[in-house]
């Protein structure tokens, strides 16, 4: 399992109000959302009128995938209209085949010994 993340750094220059700015934002990651398998979220610089931060994360079983798919919201980012893309970082975190590598997932759990009452409880403060 793959997990890809990027951080699109926008600059707005023509927002001279917040409603200008939203509308720039709320467009871009509809536009995002209806045409990729994305989660995206503004992340940061919410006080900034012309500048906005937006985070798409995806998830696949393979990261050439995640990476395609990455690439596309980056490309959609430069021929923003009302936008200019200032910034991308992405980054592709692997979590090992069938999850394996995931510290305290629900395998882990699931294998313990003892898996009594309080167990989980015990397992979750770790």
């Amino acid at each position: 399992m793959f997990v890809g993340v990027a951080r699109l750094s926008l600059q707005i220059p023509g927002a001279r109000s917040i409603k200008e700015r939203r509308r720039v934002v709320k467009s871009f990651k509809d536009r995002v959302r209806a045409k990729l398998p994305v989660s995206v979220a503004e992340v940061g610089d919410t006080e900034h009128l012309q500048l906005a931060s937006i985070g798409v994360a995806v998830i696949s079983n393979a990261s050439d995938r995640c990476d395609e798919i990455l690439s596309a919201a980056v490309s959609m980012a430069r021929v923003l209209p009302d936008a200019v893309l200032a910034d991308v970082r992405t980054e592709i975190v692997p979590f090992g085949f069938d999850g394996r590598s995931l510290q305290r997932g629900i395998e882990g759990a699931l294998q313990a010994e003892d898996f009594g009452p309080g167990t989980l409880e015990d397992w979750e403060r770790k």
